[in-house]
């Protein structure tokens, strides 16, 4: 898929990635082998049907392809550009055992893509109105999901959006260059198209309380994400210039500092900048620093390369970009002058023995500090749900790390009435997860209201 050049993207958010012609996806799509038992399905977390649309792309239906994506992907223009297509679908593709992959993840952005140049949308089967109520908290990957699967249900389905923009991650998490948020709003559009409706700047848990929803509607589905910043504890952290990558990336995506003076949103741009953290976060804030103008942006990671968690095409491009990577590197503590923060002191370190991770140990160097310059920072290294539902909520149980716990079928939290999917019980995970999760528990949502069993 060609992509713009390094040297003119980091001048601008404009898409990276240029997509596939339509001689192109015939081409990729004609790769497929069509297997009969189709591991690609079972490595999708939704369960796309994916030799059935790929066979109608290669015979140039793309009409029909993008009918079979629609019955399982609410969201296919966003899942085939930020899905880790590469550990899931692609990933047991039998052409690696030879071969590369098929593209499956960019065949489905230009199946998407194409309906909506076209103007084709189609439309599923709505079922009869069944006069049931759901009340959706979230509108990001896992709420939209659930609303658009019970809205084909029958049910009236009402999604309420703390923020100012629906979207949720993939509108103040995700940059622009990496999924546009014209398409977010497409995708967005099409849920509400099937009889949702959306109530933004509405906070659950202060604006109203689950119980206090539960009064008026028959189920609430959780799917508020995981948008509490970690912290490191470290000294120095409260000097100005010090950012989480969650104000950071939000400033930027949801709030437009990049569009400044036109909107006004204060971000500080940085000659040089420090991203702390190696998964697909601490990139794009490495990415957005250059592109808002940064001399210089540097990611400060822990363990090696092989250990990143960020996808490896996003690492990919943030090296053609000319970021740097300090790897096997911890920080110890910030510095500053007047206020602002200037250094960061650090330490080397070597891998040890395989944690509970399942990765090699960081284990730090002794004597091996040195200091990097910088006078923006930004901390990058994962995220919680947030507390406001769980303690206006008291008989919702938590697991670890203020998730919510569920049961793993159905998707039922210890409340009755009340499910949950997403980064809310799984911390940080990726956006295709959270909608696999979000398809089950609305299936069990429609038992639900079908049955009344808990």
């Amino acid at each position: 898929m060609a992509e713009q050049p390094p040297e003119i993207r980091i001048h601008n958010f404009d898409e990276v990635a240029c997509g596939y012609t339509a001689g192109q996806a015939m081409e990729e799509a004609k790769r497929c082998l069509l297997c009969p038992k189709s591991p690609c399905v079972g490595g999708c977390p939704v369960n796309v049907d994916i030799p059935g649309f790929i066979k109608h792309v290669a015979d140039g239906d793309f009409r029909s392809a993008a009918d079979i994506i629609k019955k399982s992907d609410a969201l296919p223009a966003i899942t085939g550009r930020v899905c880790p297509q590469e550990c899931q679908c692609e990933g047991v593709c039998v052409l690696t055992k030879r071969y590369e992959s098929v593209a499956i993840g960019r065949l489905e952005r230009f199946v998407a893509d194409w309906e909506a140049t076209t103007g084709t949308l189609s439309s599923p089967m709505i079922q009869p109105s069944t006069g049931r109520k759901v009340a959706v908290v979230g509108s990001g990957p896992a709420g939209l999901t659930a609303a658009a699967d019970l809205a084909q249900f029958g049910h009236q389905v009402t999604i309420f959006e703390a923020l100012h923009e629906a979207g949720g991650v993939l509108s103040y998490g995700i940059p622009e260059f990496r999924l546009p948020k014209a398409v977010v709003k497409r995708e967005v559009d099409y849920v509400l198209s099937l009889g949702v409706c959306l109530r933004k700047d509405f906070v659950v848990g202060s604006s109203a309380t689950v119980d206090e929803l539960l009064d008026e509607y028959d189920a609430v589905f959780l799917g508020t994400g995981a948008g509490l910043p970690w912290f490191l504890g470290l000294p120095g952290e409260d000097l100005g210039g010090v950012y989480s990558a969650n104000e950071y990336l939000t400033r930027s995506n949801l709030m437009k500092a990049y569009r400044f003076p036109e909107y006004d949103t204060p971000i500080a741009i940085g000659q040089r900048v420090i991203v702390i953290g190696g998964g697909n976060t601490a990139m794009d804030a490495a990415r957005t620093a250059l592109r808002l103008g940064a001399e210089q942006a540097m990611i400060v990671y822990r363990r090696s390369r092989t250990e990143l968690p960020a996808r490896l095409e996003e690492v990919e491009r943030a090296e053609q970009e000319g970021i740097q990577f300090h790897l096997l590197t911890s920080p110890v503590a910030f510095y500053g002058r007047d206020g602002r923060v200037e250094e960061l002191e650090c330490l080397k370190n070597e891998l040890g023995e395989p944690d509970a991770s399942g990765r090699r140990k960081p284990m730090p160097i002794e004597g091996s500090n040195f200091h990097l310059q910088a006078d923006v920072m930004v901390i990058a290294v994962g995220q919680s749900p947030s507390p406001l539902i769980s303690k206006t909520t008291p008989e919702l149980v938590q697991g670890k790390g203020g998730t919510i716990k569920v049961d793993s079928a159905s998707m039922k939290t210890s409340k009755k009435g009340v499910f949950a999917a997403g980064d809310i019980i799984t911390g940080g995970a990726t956006v295709i997860l959270a909608m696999g999760q979000a398809r089950a528990a609305a299936a069990a949502i429609d038992e639900y209201l079908k049955t009344g069993a808990w």
